[in-house]
């Protein structure tokens, strides 16, 4: 259906004269006239009964009425869902449950009047690839993986360095220290199931592995959080890891316990990334927003990956105190 006939349609309905919906339109009234019987035309019916004092809806204009305004308002939001400034900023996060999100919610708390459409995909891979096609319009992810860099039309800074803590049960060797060495854990179990081979959080853990000494075990199907920690909670062996500020909750009867880890603190790297070119108004205020209210690395001795260190193309490499 020509949704310019339809428009031309209900123009003529709301003025009510052929005459008076040309003017609106900034046309003739014959372009009216043939716009009406062309969408006529293709409709097999008869919209409107012409007399000499103007024209009339007939019973199929008005069952037609409320179906034209319709596809014309699905027409404004199919253009609005692109237009720049209008639709939501599109931003992907690897969790909703994770701290990333905790990062929007307070963007979102200080910028009330910009939408956001937040999505969670897989990977990096999957992140940039949509990045790139324009279906997101930024992603949080660490940057980069061993042996890749990120496309040139890429960019990315650091937003958030997030100490990480071991996870343990009461019956756990380490429940009750107050902080633990990462030394402290060589030749330990490392249970993390949701570690996928070929993400860059496989591969950050992987590292962490090797450089401390620990196992890090990803067998076994990933259920989710829930039976994590109800599995954690049971063992006096099994321990895992979590990000400082992911927000958990669990039965009282369970006494987990969340220890930092200290001399070094490994802190998970995470950065914005998003395409040069995306003229999105948004993207610039969540940027500078973010940048605004990075912390900075967490005092002290902290630990990340070497191919971590330089996730900042234009500020140059962070700095991480091996």
């Amino acid at each position: 259906m020509d949704l310019t006939a339809v428009h031309t349609f209900v123009t003529a309905v709301d003025a009510g004269q052929f005459q008076e919906a040309a003017t609106n339109l900034s046309i003739t009234p014959q372009a009216v006239s043939k716009r009406i019987a062309a969408l006529e035309k293709d409709l097999g019916v008869q919209l409107f009964s012409r007399t000499a004092r103007g024209a009339r809806l007939t019973i199929d204009g008005q069952a037609l009425l409320p179906h034209a305004r319709a596809l014309l308002q699905a027409e404004e939001r199919a253009a609005a869902s692109v237009r720049p400034g209008s639709r939501p900023l599109r931003v992907d996060v690897i969790g909703r449950q994770l701290s990333l999100a905790g990062l929007l919610r307070d963007f979102h708390r200080a910028h009330p009047d910009v939408d956001l459409d937040v999505v969670t995909l897989f990977d990096s891979d999957a992140a940039i690839a949509a990045i790139r096609s324009g279906t997101i319009d930024a992603t949080f992810r660490a940057v980069t993986m061993p042996g890749r860099q990120l496309p040139d039309d890429i960019e990315a800074t650091p937003v958030f360095d997030e100490p990480l803590h071991l996870f343990t049960g009461p019956a756990h060797e380490f429940a009750a220290a107050r902080e633990v060495t990462p030394a402290r854990l060589a030749g330990r179990r490392i249970w993390m199931p949701g570690n996928a081979s070929g993400t860059e959080w496989a591969a950050y853990y992987d590292e962490l592995a090797a450089a401390f000494g620990l196992t890090i075990d990803s067998i076994g199907p990933d259920f989710g959080i829930e039976p994590l920690l109800d599995t954690i909670a049971n063992s006096s062996t099994l321990a895992t890891f979590v990000s400082e500020q992911t927000p958990l909750v669990w039965p009282a009867a369970h006494d987990l316990r969340r220890i930092p880890l200290h001399d070094p603190t490994p802190v998970y790297p995470h950065s914005l990334l998003w395409h040069t070119d995306n003229p999105h108004p948004a993207l610039t205020a969540l940027r500078t927003h973010l940048t605004s209210t990075y912390p900075g690395r967490p005092d002290g001795k902290t630990w990340t990956p070497k191919w971590a260190q330089h996730s900042d193309r234009r500020a140059g490499p962070a700095t991480t105190t091996p």
